[in-house]
């Protein structure tokens, strides 16, 4: 059957890919943007509406009733503009004394080592709650001569575990 003779429409072509080349799908409804890159636009553009409204404002010389109603549109503004943040992307030299300075900014941290014999524990370390790293012979508190009383601590857990409860004296008929 022939698409002209009965009238129909071709169907679309598919779906089209963004205009700001982001990798999503954009529709008619949006400019052939997605719905991110869309917003965006639009968020620049009530921006820049403001601005000139308020460089126009401040070279006319409004009234206070105008600028009560720039006040309140740049106060909604400010909300939206608070949940985009920009991205800062610093740049080092390829060349030069740029190793010295990496250096001082980030410390090396050496091999993790058991407090008591000084060996090398590497992932198998043991935690404890003295707040020193132990290896498998010292990570019992009794090796290592932990100074974290236990016994108060489990006291307290059982406190706090544990309200006391106190019923209302009954009177006495």
């Amino acid at each position: 059957m022939d698409h002209d003779k009965i009238g129909c429409q071709a169907p679309p072509e598919g779906p089209s890919l963004c205009i700001n080349n982001c990798g999503f799908f954009g529709s008619a409804a949006t400019m052939n943007m997605c719905s991110k890159c869309h917003k965006d636009m639009m968020l620049k553009q009530e921006q820049a509406k403001l601005a000139a409204s308020s460089i126009g404002n401040i070279i006319n010389g409004s009234s206070s009733s105008s600028g009560n109603d720039l006040l309140v549109a740049t106060t909604n503004v400010d909300i939206s503009v608070n949940s985009v943040e920009p991205k800062t992307i610093s740049v080092q030299p390829l060349f030069g004394s740029g190793s010295e300075e990496s250096s001082e900014a980030k410390p090396k941290d050496g091999p993790k080592r058991c407090s008591s014999c000084n060996k090398r524990v590497g992932l198998t370390g043991f935690n404890c709650r003295c707040g020193s790293l132990f290896c498998s012979v010292h990570r019992y508190s009794d090796k290592h001569n932990c100074p974290f009383d236990y016994r108060i601590a489990g006291q307290d857990a059982i406190a706090k575990a544990n309200p006391i409860v106190k019923a209302e004296k009954l009177d006495k008929i």
